[in-house]
């Protein structure tokens, strides 16, 4: 059985974006015979509601501190003036499984896309207008992107990655958990230094 490091996020997880040019250096870093597999942990459900302003602030709070903690991380805070936030990713999530639908590569490349909406163009990923502009980016094919977004087969799977993040032992976003044979072991990482993660995957692994 293939050891497997699965790397639990979300798209709209403001953590799991200060961690992606860490995280790059670690799967550069992995030897072959390591897989790599994305987990949905899907960090809040749908709703039409506007984000209460109270929580807007605490966003932002958190924004700010990503950015003293983790340097380099940009955020335009133009998103909370321009667009009217809403407390869920499950839109966003069900993109990149649509995505992945017309190929695997276009999940990976959705996740970045959303990122970069969300984050850097004050684009709102809550919004499905906003994902079906990222898949015409992307080039898939508009109209099955849009019948497979909301599908029940895409929901459906969205909540099999959230339930099986929590059966691997996921602590919030992101996590990582290395699988070897039917045992899953937690992978402490920091955001600054790829070298923790692959020492404590190499103890496991004995790789070279």
């Amino acid at each position: 059985m293939p050891t497997i490091l699965y790397y639990i996020h979300d798209p709209m997880c403001s953590w799991c974006w200060a961690f992606r040019p860490t995280w790059q250096k670690i799967r550069a870093a992995l030897p072959e015979e390591i897989l790599i597999q994305y987990v949905l942990g899907g960090l809040a459900s749908d709703t039409h509601q506007p984000m209460p302003l109270e929580l807007q602030q605490k966003i932002q709070g958190i924004w700010g501190t990503i950015k003293k903690q983790v340097p380099g991380t940009e955020f335009n805070f133009d998103f909370w003036i321009k667009c009217q936030p809403r407390r869920s990713t499950y839109p966003a999530c069900r993109a990149v499984i649509a995505a992945a639908r017309q190929e695997d590569k276009f999940g990976e490349a959705m996740i970045l896309l959303i990122q970069r909406a969300y984050y850097l163009q004050a684009r709102n990923p809550s919004d499905d207008s906003t994902l079906i502009e990222l898949a015409m980016e992307l080039g898939l094919d508009e109209q099955r992107f849009i019948s497979d977004l909301n599908s029940s087969e895409t929901q459906e799977e969205l909540f099999r990655q959230i339930q099986f993040a929590q059966i691997i032992g996921a602590q919030g976003f992101p996590s990582l958990v290395l699988q070897q044979t039917d045992e899953y072991f937690p992978i402490r990482f920091s955001y600054h230094d790829p070298s923790v993660a692959l020492s404590r995957i190499r103890a496991l692994q004995r790789f070279p």
